[in-house]
């Protein structure tokens, strides 16, 4: 399931962005004394104990300049966050006190009906204590008094955000597979969600970007349960305009990133674009299952090499993911769609696929028969054994007396014969190269 979502919202100048890289525990947000710095919101991934959420940071909430673009636009992405939000941290100023712009945001926020957790930033000191009751008056419950500069009752905020939030071993438990279909506008993705499941769940018009947010659907086949989440569509950078359609990416992205296993949809009239491109990079770097299903093929016309032709030039074209499975069909007509079930479910498995550290050390031996360890100014590259680490994608350590000796080169020849055993359809694999000292390894 995906991660509960947490918007920060408050006026500019606050310490949002502050306090978000504080919980963050990184630099996520640009952090200057400029009123309207953060423009657009900003997320990222929090864990606090057992638990994890997804933080949005918006720009800061004005009301006193309706006529400045800025203004509004930081409005409305801040107003989309709190639409989209679980659980919304309302962040005030105790140096500056109560202000009017921050009596009619809490107005706002009553009216979502969502949970809302107030902090009053910049309270550094004990005797700042009266400065947090003047927010009692907000009518949002307690307030918590905190520092963002000095992380002071980080503890207590957090355990008040997640208060109510799923446990992460009670999601990972379930036996449900997530499945993004993913793509640029109008490539057929609600189109293939609706004729997946045998009813219209999702929006189809020819407009471009009718599927603003991403829409779950449950979907059964064969017995096997999966969600289908349907998302925006993404273009490219240089061509969102819109707030509502950078929030739309983002969603995207978040479909993505909490996915188990992609359905990237390539319009067979367009064939692979470079944006295409890109976001089937941003799976495979987020190493998720991937399917490429190729839709609109009713419309192609073909003879016995077409669909041989258009497969090499995909392949051709993504040199990177050369596993993944292509299906050719037509969402509207539903040709061929029936195979992506089981498509969903062997990648899915591939993506759990372990295999035994004696089994890795048979296959590596054979491989260095095959094609010897490199060597480098009269260094010999020796590898000493291989084990698997981790699942979703597989990730395998391999041990070797110099890391430095190993070239990217004999890392993908690894690799290939790990496909060539076990197949790994659908997944991208990761080999981490170690050095292991050895007193008899020079």
């Amino acid at each position: 399931m995906s991660k509960p979502l947490v918007a920060i919202v408050g006026r500019p100048n606050v310490g949002k962005s502050t306090l978000i890289n504080g919980l963050a525990q990184r630099r996520v947000s640009i952090v200057e004394d400029i009123p309207g710095v953060t423009r657009d919101r900003i997320y990222c991934d929090v864990k606090w104990l057992d638990k994890e959420f997804t933080l949005i940071d918006t720009g800061g909430i004005e009301f006193r300049n309706e006529k400045d673009q800025i203004s509004s636009g930081i409005r409305q992405q801040a107003e989309l966050a709190m639409e989209e939000a679980d659980v919304i941290l309302f962040v005030v100023d105790a140096r500056t006190g109560m202000t009017s712009d921050d009596e009619i945001i809490a107005g706002l926020l009553r009216k979502t009906g969502k949970p809302v957790v107030l902090a009053v930033n910049k309270v550094d000191s004990d005797n700042q204590e009266m400065d947090v009751y003047e927010f009692y008056s907000l009518g949002l419950g307690d307030p918590i008094g905190i520092s963002a500069v000095n992380r002071l009752n980080f503890g207590d905020l957090l355990d008040r955000i997640t208060e109510g939030f799923p446990n992460q071993k009670e999601e990972e438990s379930e036996d449900i597979i997530r499945t993004a279909i993913v793509g640029r506008p109008n490539v057929g993705k609600s189109t293939l969600i609706n004729s997946l499941l045998g009813y219209e769940r999702s929006l189809v018009a020819d407009e471009m970007g009718t599927t603003r947010d991403a829409v779950d659907s449950l979907w059964t086949y064969k017995g096997k349960t999966f969600i289908l989440v349907d998302t925006a569509g993404m273009r490219k950078k240089s061509k969102i305009d819109e707030p509502l359609e950078k929030y739309s990416v983002i969603r995207s992205i978040r479909a993505i990133d909490n996915c188990d296993v992609a359905i990237f949809v390539i319009d067979a009239e367009d064939k692979l674009t470079e944006q295409d491109k890109k976001i089937i990079g941003y799976i495979h770097e987020a190493g998720k299952g991937l399917i490429l299903f190729v839709n609109k093929w009713d419309s192609i016309a073909k003879d016995e090499h077409t669909i041989n032709e258009f497969e090499k030039e995909i392949r051709n074209g993504l040199p990177f993911a050369p596993y993944a499975p292509m299906l050719f069909g037509s969402a509207k007509t539903k040709q061929r769609i029936h195979r992506l079930g089981d498509l969903i479910y062997n990648v899915a498995e591939q993506q759990n696929l372990r295999v035994s550290t004696s089994v890795l050390n048979d296959l590596l031996e054979d491989a260095k028969m095959i094609n010897p360890p490199p060597a480098h100014s009269g260094r010999v590259a020796k590898i000493y054994y291989m084990t698997e680490v981790g699942v979703r994608p597989p990730t395998f350590v391999m041990f070797v007396n110099d890391a430095n000796l190993i070239h990217f080169s004999y890392v993908r020849f690894i690799e290939n014969k790990l496909r060539e055993a076990f197949s790994f359809e659908g997944t991208p694999i990761r080999i981490v190269v170690r050095s292991k000292k050895d007193g008899g390894d020079d």
